[in-house]
């Protein structure tokens, strides 16, 4: 088995603590969600450190307020990851390398609704959407040689796996939190998958969990904790501001500790280990299954095409 990744940062360290003597100089940046929480914070830290940065946001307004804040090289794009559509249009308009994609923006516990494609909303944004985003900034990823993808998870995940029989669904009653939970081991699966495809190509990819992060509206949905939770911390989880949140997908974004590593989930700064049942931490081994991965990858890239196909058909008649 290979060894964890280790490094010297732990489940306090800040997003200015990672980043401290890193040199993003010359670099380009896109934070889905960039402009609140940990989406923020990341694009702080990152343009701190000189890089270029798109702040991707579905409220161009409220972008535009963040880019004012952060100040220096920010820029700010329309995404809307439940619209197919929109990823495309972004996509489309991106020119030039990207050597950072920080896939942050993400929805959770919603009620029961659809995506503009009718795919289960939780899924079809945080899964799907950021899906058909990192395929369409593929080519740019590669033009930069040596990019990295970072995918914001959670511990929530372990909650749940794939129904690859009913990812939307259909079929089974909607609970909030196996919908959020699966979407969030797809987010690992995506990351595993990648690393494989993309690895001929220098680009690394990584999930991670951030952590429970206070005070951001990410829990705006929420009435309460999914069965497993434990506000306590007792079970693992400890609570995190933003600047500690955003600590590891800064990590994984810009670090020299991370170069070359790919294909991994981690937690508090550091890879973590297999999930013990009855404690919110580490991954489950589904969530790293190359199997589970690549049929999670056809089957969303056969959605992706289905929608492409469909809007193609459309705009034919």
């Amino acid at each position: 088995m290979t060894a964890l990744v280790t490094t010297p940062f732990g489940a306090t360290s800040t997003a200015a603590d990672v980043i401290a003597g890193v040199d993003l100089s010359g670099r380009r940046a896109v934070v889905t969600g960039g402009a609140s929480g940990i989406g923020l914070t990341t694009a702080r830290a990152l343009a701190g450190a000189g890089a270029e940065v798109t702040l991707a946001v579905r409220d161009v307004a409220a972008g535009r307020r963040a880019a004012d804040e952060l100040g220096g090289a920010v820029r700010v794009a329309h995404l809307d990851l439940a619209d197919l559509g929109s990823v495309g249009a972004f996509t489309g308009d991106w020119a030039g390398p990207l050597h950072i994609l920080v896939n942050n923006a993400g929805v959770m516990a919603t009620p029961e609704a659809r995506t503009r494609q009718r795919h289960e909303l939780q899924f079809g944004t945080n899964s799907l959407g950021h899906f058909a985003l990192a395929g369409g900034l593929h080519g740019a990823l590669a033009a930069a040689g040596n990019a990295r993808v970072v995918v914001v998870s959670s511990v929530a995940h372990v909650d749940a796996d794939a129904d690859f029989d009913d990812l939307h669904f259909d079929r089974r009653p909607y609970d909030p939190w196996v919908a959020y939970g699966q979407s969030k081991t797809a987010n690992i699966l995506f990351a595993v998958e990648a690393a494989k495809r993309w690895a001929p190509d220098g680009i690394t990819v990584n999930a991670l969990n951030p952590g429970r992060i206070a005070g951001t509206g990410l829990a705006r949905h929420v009435t309460a904790l999914p069965p497993a939770a434990d506000p306590t911390g007792a079970t693992g989880v400890s609570w995190k501001d933003p600047e500690q949140g955003a600590a590891t997908s800064v990590l994984l974004a810009a670090s020299p500790l991370l170069d070359g590593v790919t294909g991994r989930y981690f937690e508090d700064c550091q890879e973590a280990g297999p999930h013990v049942p009855g404690i919110r931490r580490g991954v489950a081994a589904y969530a790293l299954d190359p199997d589970r991965a690549a049929r999670l990858w056809e089957i969303s890239a056969d959605l992706i095409r289905f929608q492409k196909q469909g809007k193609e058909n459309a705009e034919s008649h």
